[in-house]
C-alpha cells in the first residue's frame, strides 16, 4: 500500500481477488470459497480503507477517473464499513471543492458556471462509478447545500445575474431547447440556497430591465422560468414577477390610446408633459416617475451614404435630435437645451453596477426586517407569553432565509420599544404580548 499509487494498488487486489478465486474452484473445497474471500477483503482492504481515501480519492475525482472510481466504489462495496467511509470523504471533497469556487471573490465572474460544471461532474460519477446509490446522490445534495451557503446572498445574486444573461436577447449561444436544459440545471443549483428571496430581488430588477427596453431574448422562455420558480417556490413567490407580464400588456394598451391624442409636439421633453397630463387624466390618484435610465429609442438619420438607424438611450435621443437644428453646439448649450446634468454621460447612459447591487441587497435587507417582525407579532399573537430560546425556536422554523441570533434579539428590542410586546418583570426573558 505504501510502495503502490492508490490505482495501482486497487488493481493489485482486485487480482488477487481473483486469483483466490480461481484457486478454491482449483484446488480447494468449495466452502471455503466464502471465509478465504473474505480474510483477502480484510487483509488487503479493510485494514487500509481510510489510508487509501486519504492517499488517493481526491486525485480520482479531480482528474474525473472514472474507471478507477468504479473499480474503488465496487471494492469499498465489498467490506463492512466501506461504503460509510467511502461517503463520508465524497461528501468532505464535495463541500472542500464546492467552497472554493464560492468563497473568493476573485471567482465571482465563473462562480456559476463552475457550479454547474462541478454539478454535471458529480453527477455522472454517481451514475456511471457509484451505481446511482441513493446514499450518494441525497449525501451530495446535503453537501451542495453546506458550502453554497457558507458565503451568504452572493451565490444567489450571481445566479438572478447569470438567468439574465442567459435570457436577454442577444444570447447566441444556445437554442431554445439548449436554453431549457440551462434553466433546469439552474433551478437545481438555486434549490441549495437558503436566502430565495435574494435571488428574488436581483431577478425581479434584471427581468423589469429586460421587459422595459425590449431585451428580452424569448417570452416563451421567460414564462418558462417563472413556470419553474413557481413550482419551487409557490405562487407567492412569483405573483409580483407574473404582474411585470401583465403590466406590459396593460402598458401596450395605454401607448395604443396615448397615441390617438391629438398632438403637434415634436419635442421629448413637452411629448412627457403631454403623456403626463393624458395619464393622469385616466387615473386619479397615482404618481408618475420617469425611470429615464431606462429610456431608449430608435432614431432614423441620413447620410451621404445612405439612411441609418439608431437604437440609443433617451439622453442619447435628446442630444442627437439637437443636430437637426444646427451642425455644432458647446457643451453648455447641450446641457441647457436638454437638461441633462453633467453626472449624466451624453454618449452612454449606464448604470453603476456596484450601487445598483447595493442598493438592491438592502433592500433586501430591509424587506427582511419588515418579515421578522410580522414573524415575532403574529407568535406573540398566537401565544400571548412566551420564554426567549422558544420564541427564537418558532422564528427559525416561520422564516425562510438565514438569519442570526443577534439580528433576532436587535428586532425583539424594536417590537418593545414600540410597546408590540413587553418583558415580564420578575423574568426578563420572559414576552407578553401587548394587545
Amino acid at each position: 500500500m505504501q510502495e503502490r499509487e492508490v490505482p495501482e494498488y486497487l488493481h493489485h487486489v482486485s487480482k488477487r481477488l481473483e486469483e483466490e478465486g480461481d484457486r478454491v474452484i482449483t484446488y480447494l473445497d468449495h466452502s471455503t470459497q466464502k471465509p478465504l474471500i473474505a480474510c483477502v477483503e480484510k487483509q488487503l482492504l479493510g485494514e487500509h480503507l481510510t489510508a487509501i481515501l486519504q492517499k488517493g480519492l481526491d486525485n480520482l475525482l479531480d482528474e474525473n477517473r472514472i474507471s478507477d472510481l468504479t473499480q474503488t466504489y465496487q471494492l469499498f462495496s465489498r467490506v463492512k464499513g466501506g461504503q460509510q467511509i467511502l461517503l463520508q470523504h465524497w461528501s468532505e471533497y464535495i463541500k472542500n471543492f464546492g467552497t472554493t469556487i464560492v468563497v473568493n471573490p476573485e471567482k465571482d465572474k465563473d462562480m456559476v458556471q463552475e457550479l454547474l460544471d462541478f454539478k454535471d461532474k458529480v453527477d455522472h460519477i454517481i451514475e456511471v462509478c457509484f451505481q446511482k446509490n441513493e446514499k450518494f446522490i441525497n449525501l451530495m445534495k446535503e453537501s451542495f447545500e453546506t458550502f453554497i451557503n457558507k458565503r451568504p446572498n452572493k451565490p444567489a445574486e450571481l445566479i438572478a445575474k447569470y438567468v439574465d444573461s442567459k435570457l436577454r436577447a442577444g444570447n447566441k449561444e444556445a437554442t431554445d431547447e439548449e436554453l431549457e436544459r440551462i434553466l433546469d440545471k439552474i433551478m437545481i443549483i438555486f434549490r441549495f440556497i437558503h436566502g430565495k428571496d435574494v435571488f428574488e430581488a436581483f431577478y425581479k430588477k434584471d427581468l423589469a430591465k429586460r421587459l422595459l427596453v425590449g431585451k428580452s431574448a424569448s417570452v416563451d422562455a421567460e414564462k418558462s422560468m417563472l413556470s419553474k420558480l413557481k413550482h419551487e417556490c409557490g405562487a407567492a413567490f412569483t405573483s409580483k414577477l407574473e404582474g411585470m407580464f401583465k403590466d406590459m400588456e396593460l402598458s401596450k394598451d395605454v401607448m395604443v390610446q396615448f397615441k390617438q391624442v391629438p398632438s403637434d409636439c415634436v419635442y421629448m421633453i413637452k411629448l412627457q408633459e403631454v403623456f403626463k397630463t393624458f395619464y393622469l387624466g385616466k387615473h386619479s390618484g397615482r404618481k408618475l416617475q420617469w425611470q429615464t435610465t431606462l429610456g431608449h429609442a430608435v432614431l432614423k438619420a441620413e447620410f451621404k451614404e445612405g439612411k441609418k438607424e439608431f437604437r440609443v438611450s433617451l439622453f442619447q435621443t435628446l442630444v442627437l435630435l439637437m443636430f437637426n437644428e444646427g451642425d455644432e453646439f458647446s457643451f453648455e448649450e447641450i446641457k441647457m437645451a436638454t437638461g441633462i446634468g453633467r453626472k449624466n454621460t451624453l454618449i452612454t447612459q449606464k448604470t453603476n453596477p456596484v450601487e445598483e447591487q447595493v442598493s438592491t441587497t438592502e433592500r433586501v435587507f430591509q424587506d427582511r426586517q419588515y418579515q421578522i417582525d410580522a414573524a415575532i407579532v403574529r407568535i406573540m399573537k398566537m401565544r400571548k407569553t412566551l420564554g426567549h430560546n422558544l420564541l427564537v425556536s418558532e422564528l427559525y422554523n416561520q422564516l425562510k432565509f438565514p438569519v442570526k441570533p443577534g439580528d433576532l434579539k436587535k428586532r425583539i428590542e424594536s417590537l418593545i420599544d414600540r410597546d408590540y410586546m413587553e418583558r415580564d418583570k420578575d423574568n426578563p426573558n420572559q414576552y407578553h404580548y401587548v394587545a
